[in-house]
């Protein structure tokens, strides 16, 4: 007997089990989850292009139009906090099929609406799913990959389709309006829905509830009212200002009701945000880069449209075309950011470090004019805004859910979901409120429709610069050392 046969019967192989089933298919149920976010963050954008259509389609009033938009953005921010502490207690993976499974029927109920009221309804719908979904996936992301190569690579693709999301909705909402109907623009998340649970099912890991967990009801009352009140007295202020009663008072009321949910989670046995998760410098640091990136993305996606469509005159298509550089710009940096250069610089340079250079690129985009060219004065500003961008979005993501206990791992991630969330709806109503004065002082000291439009646009990007610049100083100095870096739970020390 040769000596290579006696030791494969000395040493036989050992039977496959089902942890190493599951971890040879977790690449797999990457598919699943990037698939779940794309189609989460791209709802949010994707009917921006079809809306005129459907509003033609269906008839209603251009007052009842942003609606369709910020319905979607209620439901989502105000119940991100619930469905992160409702993912752990009832199992990551059953609260991310039943988050497809019901974000799909939303979506076929509003591609079918035959009336606004209706497509209203659907959107709240896809909202309160999507609410479960996206932390129940981000959750899975961070207990599927632990190894700190592979997690770098998984947060890198995940970062890109969380921040490139935004634009790929602008693309994809242009194609399907322009070559098939506004509807599709809801039916096509049914086709994502469909192969993500498919691919769920089959590749991502059983999971059970955590022990210990409870739900805090009181919490979660405040959280979704508290929320529910600040996203809609921003959303209020686009349309009448932050001088309206409607608009401060809510504002206010979100304040206070936030005020007693953080008093509730000091004292609580089991609290729905377990405060060590936020107080920690180095997820603090993470969840206000990716507020920032957040307000910067949407205001900068919504005002290219505004300037391709009403200034340049392109066409739903070609807009969709136009800002392919947002979209691969954001998913290259990304990737790049937290599988190479993450492990070399850290979060203390890489995210300051982005917010600077989507800071340049907001400022070259301060420079169009009317009749500026697209390659020079668009693509390319759009392109450095969307390589700082992936920078900030995927590192800070990676290192906002890095260290948590796994028993709150969906509260984490429904924390960093909500300050993407808050960034954009806060960050949209600013912007809106700075582009109305600006665009009626130009009115009046006598420029054309057409200037003073450009000049409002010009005070998006200005406020954009202006909020990378303070986030690139905030985070430079929140970030700890790398050799000082440590987590919360009293694990062993992590790169950041």
């Amino acid at each position: 007997m040769s000596t290579a046969t006696q030791a494969r019967q000395n040493n036989p192989t050992p039977p496959a089990t089902p942890d190493s089933k599951w971890a040879a298919l977790r690449w797999w149920s990457m598919l699943a989850i990037g698939m779940s976010q794309l189609m989460v963050v791209l709802d949010a954008t994707i009917m921006n292009v079809a809306l005129p259509s459907a509003q033609l389609d269906l008839g209603f009033s251009d007052t009842l139009r942003p609606w369709v938009i910020t319905a979607y953005a209620l439901a989502f921010g105000g119940l991100l906090l619930l469905g992160g502490r409702i993912a752990d207690l009832m199992g990551r993976k059953q609260m991310f099929l039943i988050g497809l499974v019901g974000f799909a029927v939303a979506s076929a109920l509003g591609g079918a609406a035959p009336t606004f009221t209706v497509l209203l309804a659907a959107r709240v719908l896809q909202g309160i799913f999507a609410a479960m979904l996206a932390p129940a996936a981000l959750s899975l992301l961070t207990t599927t990959f632990t190894d700190p190569a592979e997690r770098g690579k998984a947060f890198g693709i995940y970062g890109a389709l969380a921040g490139a999301g935004g634009a790929v909705g602008l693309l994809l909402g242009g194609v399907l309006t322009e070559f098939m109907t506004w509807r599709w623009t809801l039916y096509v998340n049914i086709a994502f829905a469909a192969v993500a649970f498919v691919v769920g099912v089959l590749a991502i890991a059983p999971t059970r509830r955590e022990r210990g967990v409870k739900l805090d009801i009181p919490g979660a009352i405040f959280a979704t009212l508290g929320f529910f009140a600040v996203v809609f007295g921003f959303a209020n202020a686009e349309e009448h200002g932050f001088a309206a009663v409607s608009t401060w008072g809510f504002l206010a009321l979100g304040v206070v009701l936030l005020a007693v949910f953080v008093l509730l989670q000091r004292k609580g046995k089991s609290p729905l945000l377990p405060l060590n998760i936020v107080v920690h410098r180095d997820r603090g640091a993470s969840m206000l880069g990716i507020f920032v990136a957040g307000a910067v993305i949407f205001g900068v996606n919504l005002y290219l449209v505004y300037y391709l469509q009403i200034v340049l005159g392109f066409t739903p298509l070609q807009t969709g075309v136009a800002v392919l550089p947002l979209c691969l710009g954001l998913m290259v940096s990304a990737i790049v950011s937290t599988s190479v250069l993450m492990p070399k610089f850290g979060a203390r340079v890489l995210v300051p470090s982005g917010m600077v250079l989507s800071a340049i690129g907001a400022l070259l985009l301060m420079m169009t004019k009317v009749d500026s060219g697209y390659a020079l004065h668009v693509a390319l500003p759009m392109l450095i805004v969307a390589l700082g961008l992936g920078a900030i979005i995927s590192t800070s993501m990676s290192v906002g859910t890095l260290g948590v206990d796994r028993h709150h791992a969906g509260a984490a991630s429904a924390a960093v979901n909500a300050s993407q969330q808050l960034g954009g709806s806060i960050g949209l109503a600013v912007m809106n409120t700075i582009v109305a004065g600006a665009t009626i002082s130009a009115l009046d000291s006598g420029e054309g429709q057409l200037e003073s439009l450009v000049s409002g646009y010009q005070g998006a990007y200005l406020a954009c610069v202006a909020l990378l610049v303070v986030g690139a100083v905030v985070t430079g100095l929140m970030y700890r050392r790398r050799e000082l870096t440590t987590v919360a739970t009293g694990e062993p020390a992590v790169h950041i």
